[in-house]
């Protein structure tokens, strides 16, 4: 059977708590024994001193003043239990007997008439004994409140135990209860100790684990229909040529297909990393002119056709990869619409920057490349936090690109 934290805690504490109460009772008893014979021994020895003092002054040994001592001269006078549990030589002994009694003794070495000789004194201490009186007389009383002192410290155990473990277990409980893609929120999340630490972690964590799940999601959802078109493109044109050999057209389709596949492979893989590549303040003209020169280097379009407003200096916060990854696909698929002999005009104005195409009038519309792009440069910006709108129409093409400002 699997035993809950709060079970462990609680039978440690419990454990502990009865551990504690024997061995303070059990160190309670000893004290008190240990008094009881400090006291007796502490009788004797000042009686001791005075029969001492009146053999010196009177030669003979006279009978104790006490009721509870008695003196004897020789060893065999003693009773026959005491010297039955203590030998002759013992300086002192303490004995036990059956009837009830309970003797302390005590031999003294002393000099008489030039001669030495050892007498015994032995108190009969029974009546004095406390300890054993009280445990008889109070002893269900102390009995009584040392049960109930030790349920009182049980329930406290209990209560300490439950108390504690329960943001645990709460934690726990939100944690078995989280459902892929729902908000990830614990509750002792603002606590400012090492539960709270623990619920931000493992906030942070699920957040991220499922940030990571919709990313996968989505890139191989992207992949399944953002290639699709190209693939089919390109199959087609090779079942063609295995018929006939293939035209300008038909090369100039696949050599296109080839392209789109690359830029959106290129995007894909941007996207799969937005999260990992840092934005900040970047320089949007200089990223606008590379694009410029690599159209002018992969496509036959004459430049002079390009009108360009745009100020000396462009600073916005976002990611140069991912920026220039738009630019090129709006430069290239203003192209692709308006031909080799369209004119292109990008300007900035009011914190927008706009992308324009001229499209030739009686030129068939051409979707190819360009519809199924759209999401993909709209998750571009949207990755940057950048906002992007597309304006179609008979005879020209815009794309406004409105970046993050620096505030």
């Amino acid at each position: 059977m699997v035993r809950s934290i709060r079970q462990r805690l609680f039978a440690a504490l419990a454990g502990f708590t009865v551990l504690l109460c024997l061995c303070y009772t059990g160190l309670a008893l000893v004290i008190a024994y240990v008094t009881e014979d400090m006291l007796v021994q502490r009788l004797l020895e000042r009686e001791a001193a005075v029969v001492s003092q009146r053999l010196r002054q009177h030669g003979e040994l006279t009978p104790s003043g006490s009721d509870l001592i008695t003196v004897y001269g020789r060893y065999l006078d003693l009773p026959q239990a005491v010297r039955a549990q203590v030998p002759a030589s013992a300086p002192r002994g303490e004995v036990f007997t059956t009837t009830g009694q309970h003797y302390h003794v005590l031999a003294l070495d002393l000099v008489a008439a030039g001669q030495p000789q050892r007498a015994y004194l032995l108190a009969d201490v029974a009546p004095v004994l406390v300890v054993q009186r009280l445990a008889r007389e109070v002893g269900g009383v102390v009995a009584g409140m040392a049960l109930a002192l030790i349920a009182l410290a049980l329930l406290l155990a209990y209560w300490l135990a439950r108390r504690l473990v329960l943001p645990l277990q709460r934690l726990a409980q939100e944690a078995r209860q989280l459902a892929p893609g729902g908000a990830v929120h614990f509750s002792e999340r603002d606590r400012p100790d090492e539960i709270g630490f623990l619920a931000r972690r493992l906030e942070t964590t699920f957040a991220e684990l499922q940030t990571v799940l919709r990313r996968e999601q989505v890139f191989a959802r992207d992949v399944s229909h953002e290639l699709r078109t190209p693939l089919t493109l390109m199959h087609n044109s090779l079942a063609l040529a295995g018929a006939q050999p293939l035209t300008a057209d038909g090369q100039a389709q696949l050599r296109q297909g080839v392209d789109d596949m690359r830029a959106t492979i290129e995007v894909l893989f941007a996207l799969a990393r937005a999260e990992q590549l840092p934005g900040d303040v970047m320089e949007l003209r200089a990223c606008i002119e590379q694009c410029l020169l690599r159209l002018l280097d992969e496509h036959p379009w004459d430049a002079s056709l390009l009108a360009l407003d745009l100020p000396e200096r462009l600073e916005v916060v976002g990611n140069p990869q991912l920026t220039m990854l738009l630019i090129n696909n709006c430069l290239a698929n203003a192209l692709f619409h308006g031909g080799p002999a369209c004119r292109i005009r990008i300007a900035y104005a009011q914190g927008s920057l706009s992308i324009g195409n001229t499209v030739p009038a009686g030129q068939p519309r051409r979707i190819q490349g360009f519809a199924h792009g759209q999401s993909l440069l709209g998750r571009v910006a949207q990755a940057m936090r950048w906002e992007i709108r597309f304006h179609p129409g008979e005879a020209h093409y815009r794309v406004d690109i409105i970046p993050l400002q620096i505030r």
